[in-house]
């Protein structure tokens, strides 16, 4: 199997496919055929969470310098549970691409957060052991870390510089990517925000949403620095 619309969704290409059908194979699948040595995705699973944790921590301490130890455990655990998880797997589609076995897949496994929610960590693993911590990096930051703003709204810099702008008559905001570069599991973008067609700040990420983030954090330092960000 070469699971190609997945790997596109994910934005990284393996170069053992075998590593990303390990981790997309459950126990049950494994138990059911043990004539055939099937590695199930357990211990990927292991390795992945951990990965997963050091990223996201990695994250938020550099790009949250102001916040205090509490509010950074608490981003962190909204952005790495099962229901964030679930999200992502719902995002690629994980479900239909799993190998389960029979009993799972008649109560409806496909679609149980914490079967999805396994599989993600473990395709992580997967990536890591395939292409270094560069491609496991990558896919947390394309699909984890594309919805930081959600884990603390205080940190959604589009949502308070799109409410500072509306204070003044006849200001618009859009965004505009200027750059991208980088293979595709370690791709980095770069985005202007424009008011009224004017830069006013730009910023880079490893998704475009992250991007837009830091255009508009800088955008609020040099258009509105009496704000406390």
């Amino acid at each position: 199997m070469s699971f190609a619309s997945l790997q596109k969704a994910l934005g990284y290409q393996f170069r053992d496919v075998k590593l990303l059908e390990q981790a997309l194979t459950h126990t049950s699948y494994a138990n059911e055929n043990r004539a055939g040595r099937i590695s199930h995705n357990e211990r990927l699973e292991f390795l992945g969470d951990s990965i997963l944790g050091f990223v996201v921590a990695d994250y938020l301490y550099r790009n949250f310098p102001s916040h205090l130890e509490g509010d950074l455990t608490r981003m962190r655990a909204e952005l790495v549970c099962e229901r964030s998880l679930a999200v992502m797997a719902k995002e690629l589609n994980l479900g239909p691409e799993l190998r389960l076995g029979h009993g799972e897949e008649r109560s409806g496994g496909r679609e149980r957060a914490s079967i999805l929610s396994d599989a993600c960590e473990a395709i992580m693993a997967a990536a890591y052991l395939d292409g270094g911590f560069e491609a496991a990096r990558g896919i947390v930051y394309r699909h984890i870390l594309d919805r930081v703003a959600e884990a603390s709204h205080s940190c959604d810099f589009k949502t308070i510089l799109q409410e500072l702008v509306q204070r003044e008559k006849g200001r618009s905001l859009a965004y505009r990517l200027v750059d991208e570069s980088g293979p595709d599991h370690d791709k980095t973008f770069a985005v202007e925000v424009l008011r009224n067609g004017e830069a006013v700040g730009r910023g880079t990420g490893r998704s475009k949403k992250l991007a837009e983030q830091a255009a508009a954090r800088e955008a609020i330092t040099r258009l509105f620095p009496e704000e406390k960000i």
